[in-house]
């Protein structure tokens, strides 16, 4: 626990050198904290894309001389069994797929493209949830402790029930990407997203710019089928609704924004043009900034949820720009997730105590309330810790708050 075992050149670069002895069938024991993925050696097998890796060989170690290995070789349990002979004193480095591409290749095709060692930055501050699991077994199973007996699988279900719930409100779970909104204004959310926490259009000068919810707005049907002359829903040959296209939809696509914004400018007359056509009555406000509503009173456009096809919609007015969705995933969907802030690791072990004894048949009252009460109080803890917040930044905050504000 809390030991490092990668050297600077393993965690920064994602490198590890050897020296051959020129011995057969030499075998190159890494130790990097990530465990090396192996599909094939061979370059021309599609296998070898699977590899996070990539061997290098030169034969004076100096920059700009290594080459890829690309002879017969094996990986098991994080050794690299090179089946050719190398000569002594030949220099082999494992080097960890980055986005940077390396330093031991000599061509473009040579380099490690990927992602592999930048997962690893910044690890020291999670634990596994492996190695949780492993550490609750020690601590909290056992003769004399409260559990007395328990199978690691029943650890493992309650240990990721947990890392669930407090990936909802508690850890840093938070993803983003980057995205364009393309023609269509519909972007398609991410394979592990749960819930929207921000998405913003990002300026020219990179500075975010928030994008709110359409809410009251407008909306996508869940349910669009097509109708006959009396209004009737009709089927298909299978007796299911046909489904036809959204027109609240296709009219929010078209939608003009200094119309719902209520702002004048040069649209006044495109929005008297609009009232006109479509007879809608009463003023828009517009010039008379203490009419306004302050929901639709922005210029940087709207978001809506399309629950249907699991996509994001935008107003017009985005057409074209750069977004970042920050959302909520669940901390399962990949193994990367599956790692625990050591400031919360109390928690989850709180966490999965009082899960364990509560669901367990003849437990006393005063023991499950305790573990309850200990869970509840280990979790604030750690929502406090996660929070990050930092008093120079709030004294920075609140000295906007002195200055008066004229009515």
């Amino acid at each position: 626990m809390g030991l490092i075992t990668e050297t600077n050149k393993q965690y920064y670069q994602g490198a590890q050198g050897f020296l051959s002895t020129g011995a057969n069938n030499q075998v190159y024991s890494t130790t990097f904290d990530t465990d090396l993925v192996f599909g094939d050696w061979n370059p021309a097998n599609a296998n070898y894309a699977l590899n996070n890796f990539k061997v290098y060989t030169s034969a004076n170690g100096l920059p700009g001389t290594y080459t890829e290995y690309l002879l017969a070789y094996a990986v098991v349990n994080n050794v690299v069994d090179i089946t050719a002979t190398l000569p002594a004193g030949t220099f082999v480095v494992v080097q960890l797929k980055v986005l940077t591409g390396g330093k031991y290749g000599q061509t473009e095709a040579e380099k490690a493209y990927g992602d592999t060692v930048e997962d690893n930055y910044g690890s020291y501050e999670y634990i596994k949830l492996t190695d949780a699991i492993d550490n609750f077994m020690v601590g909290y199973v056992g003769d004399g402790k409260l559990i007395q007996n328990a199978k690691k699988s029943d650890v493992l279900f309650f240990a990721k029930r947990s890392l669930q719930e407090f990936s909802y409100d508690t850890l840093k779970s938070i993803h983003s990407q980057e995205l364009n909104i393309p023609a269509s204004l519909s972007v398609i959310l991410p394979q592990d997203y749960v819930n929207y926490v921000r998405v913003s259009w990002i300026d020219e000068l990179g500075v975010k710019r928030i994008i709110y919810p359409a809410n009251n707005l407008t909306i996508a049907p869940f349910g669009t089928p097509v109708q006959d002359q009396a209004g009737v829903p009709t089927q298909d040959n299978f007796g299911e609704n046909i489904e036809g296209t959204s027109l609240t939809s296709e009219r929010w696509k078209k939608a003009n924004d200094s119309i719902i914004n209520s702002q004048q400018g040069n649209d006044i007359d495109e929005v008297i043009d609009f009232r006109n056509a479509y007879g809608i009555e009463g003023s828009w406000n517009w010039g008379r900034q203490y009419g306004l509503d302050p929901q639709t009173s922005q210029v940087n456009g709207w978001f809506n949820m399309d629950e249907r096809d699991g996509k994001m919609s935008f107003s017009s007015n985005l057409a074209g720009k750069l977004i970042v969705l920050e959302y909520i995933s669940d901390g399962l969907a990949y193994d990367a997730d599956t790692k625990v802030p050591k400031m919360a690791e109390d928690a989850l072990y709180a966490s999965i105590l009082y899960s364990m004894i509560s669901t367990r048949a003849g437990q006393q009252e005063y023991l499950v309330a305790r573990l309850q009460k200990d869970r509840r109080a280990k979790l604030r803890n750690a929502k406090i810790r996660l929070s990050n917040i930092k008093l120079d930044e709030i004294v920075q905050v609140m000295r906007g708050k002195s200055k008066w504000i004229k009515h």
